[in-house]
């Protein structure tokens, strides 16, 4: 039995006719670009999410790198950031000039260290860059006396908690394989400042306003309407598939309770969306192999630490070694709301059957 990281057809499928009414809804409005279906969406996913504002973009990426750019990022700057994400969080700082500064992770979290964090908050800094990395609820609040704006690089966590204040920005990916995916890039930022709203709404379309008239800078930014219809049909059923995907978190926690400290599990709270359900062993490398040869699909979520990357290479910063030994242990396990029963107990028993040091 084949069972797959996610299974994006079997999502299309079970939701096909809201689906494509959706996409003939928009090829028959001759809007592609931006219009009511965008507007429509963010404001529904404001509502939900508790922000004043949000302003759809072309994705996560270019959500992060147009919130730090409004914020005024830019040469001369620092970030600070965590060593454990993936590449976009970093990405977007290096793109506007600026330095990103690595704090540590947390064990058994694998979240920005707040502690660290705090430490390495200095003259240059801009801004402070927190990753609720696998849908697991982080809250910043710990952060707000800095000095600096906060922003919740929040791609893996639509639907936790604490995607609101103190978060100056809050940004999200609707790329396909996220909790809330659309079927091709897709971000928004969400704020509750107005003004950085309306500097948003401008960016994404070069700057331009009027139109054709550039006081500013910005780039193609734009969302399209078909992923933001196609995003609305998929919205209402969200909070089943979060459900879901807790669910099946709890049968991976009950079944591998007893197979000793050699595996590590994701300590569940409340608020947690399972973005990614991510065991930990020191063998993870034969885990993986034996799991494939069970058919099962299983990825590593991130094999090389950001400040660790080729192309920091020259700036010497130093160890992280706390995120380092995550990068050598971690393992995600499929948790997707279309796992059958039979594939969700094909993992457990592909897991179980592993040769664990008890």
């Amino acid at each position: 039995m084949h069972v797959p990281l996610i299974d994006l057809a079997a999502q299309y499928e079970a939701h096909r006719g809201d689906i494509d009414a959706a996409i003939a809804r928009v090829l028959g409005s001759g809007r592609y670009v931006l219009g009511d279906e965008v507007t429509q969406l963010e404001a529904e996913l404001a509502a939900k999410i508790g922000r004043a504002y949000a302003v759809g973009v072309s994705s996560g990426s270019d959500a992060l790198l147009a919130a730090l750019w409004a914020l005024g990022v830019g040469p001369g700057d620092e970030v600070v950031t965590t060593s454990f994400s993936f590449f976009a969080t970093v990405g977007a700082i290096v793109r506007l000039g600026a330095t990103p500064v690595f704090a540590d992770i947390v064990d058994g979290t694998y979240h920005l260290d707040l502690h660290h964090a705090r430490a390495l908050v200095g003259k240059k800094t801009k801004a402070v860059v927190v990753v609720p990395l696998f849908g697991r609820p982080l809250d910043p609040a710990p952060l707000v006396d800095v000095g600096v704006p906060i922003v919740v690089d929040g791609a893996q966590a639509i639907g936790a908690p604490h995607l609101g204040a103190p978060a100056v920005a809050t940004t999200l990916s609707f790329f396909p394989t996220k909790n809330l995916g659309a079927v091709g890039d897709g971000g928004m930022v969400l704020t509750d400042d107005r003004a950085l709203a309306d500097k948003l709404r401008i960016m994404r379309q070069h700057g331009s306003a009027p139109k054709y008239v550039h006081h500013q800078l910005g780039g193609n930014f734009r969302l399209d309407a078909l992923q933001a219809a196609i995003l609305r049909a998929k919205h209402p059923h969200l909070a089943g598939w979060t459900a879901t995907r807790r669910r099946n978190a709890a049968r991976y926690r009950e079944a591998f309770a007893g197979l000793g400290t050699d595996l590590e599990l994701p300590a569940d709270e409340p608020g947690h969306v399972y973005h990614h359900f991510v065991v930990r062993t020191a063998r993870r490398d034969a885990l993986k192999a034996h799991l494939a040869a069970a058919q099962v699909d299983t990825e590593v979520y991130y094999p090389v630490p950001l400040h660790a990357q080729p192309c920091f290479a020259s700036m010497g910063l130093g160890s992280r070694p706390v995120a380092e030994r995550a990068a050598k242990e971690v393992l995600a396990l499929p948790v997707h709301p279309t796992l059958s029963e039979a594939q969700l107990e094909h993992v457990v028993a592909s897991v179980r059957s592993f040769p664990w040091l008890m």
